[in-house]
């Protein structure tokens, strides 16, 4: 299976931010330029997440503009709430929806989801910290509760709900740029059979090439290097290689 790099687009009101272990905010750019240009510099995947969840309408009008612009698969999260949610988004141009904390809340979101679009359109999203050595809890609302479920079993769950990835976001190394949880994310790709996305913490090429190089997941996706030009999406392909 083909290793895939996945640019993520932090989206409130109407623009691209970023911040560290999921704080200090700052605005980046237009969604709609970042994402022609990673088109161009060939990333396989495009990750748009709604940040805030307030503004459906807008975000909704990003991803058809994006849809429009570029052919990039688009995987879609953030403010999914409901079945109806999932619907809209994927109407509006997702390839596949992510669902985080709503999928704690409500675990019957997942398979209701599953059942009504095809397995293939959902991504189960897990915001995962560290809770003692080699042990880890699903967070929810952005990061900041813990839901006390078990990272690897709440993996698991997803699979059996029928969720076709799953998204592993590592809050602990969230924008610190020191590498992805490489602990965390064996953890789940041995426990699981279906792919899982590696978030959080990339910085250099190396760090993508031994993530992924090295099957502790079968992607990876990063935003601010990407943002800010640290690294080119092609600089990664040429050294997958």
């Amino acid at each position: 299976m083909e290793k895939r790099i996945i640019p993520c687009l932090d989206i409130r009101d109407g623009r691209v931010v970023k911040g560290k272990k999921f704080k200090d905010i700052q605005d980046v750019a237009h969604p709609l330029d970042l994402a022609k240009q990673y088109e161009a510099d060939g990333a396989d995947v495009l990750f748009l997440l709604d940040i805030s969840g307030d503004d459906r309408e807008t975000f909704l009008q990003i991803i058809r503009d994006i849809r429009n612009a570029t052919e990039l698969p688009l995987y879609v999260g953030g403010g999914i709430r409901k079945v109806e949610h999932v619907g809209e988004t994927l109407a509006a141009g997702a390839t596949k929806v992510s669902i985080t904390s709503a999928a704690i809340s409500n675990p019957d979101l997942l398979k209701d989801a599953a059942k009504e679009y095809g397995k293939e359109k959902i991504i189960l999203s897990i915001d995962a910290g560290a809770v003692g050595a080699d042990s880890w809890h699903a967070f929810t609302h952005g990061g900041k509760e813990d839901s006390g479920l078990d990272v690897i079993e709440w993996a698991k769950q997803g699979e059996q709900f029928g969720v076709s990835e799953i998204l592993l976001n590592s809050i602990d190394t969230d924008g610190v740029k020191a590498g992805y949880n490489l602990a965390l994310n064996k953890a789940v790709t041995d426990a699981v059979t279906i792919p899982v996305i590696a978030s959080g913490g990339a910085g250099t090429v190396e760090h993508f090439t031994t993530v992924l190089n090295g099957n502790y997941a079968a992607a990876a996706l990063a935003a601010s290097v990407f943002h800010y030009d640290e690294i080119n999406i092609r600089e990664i392909k040429e050294a997958l290689q």
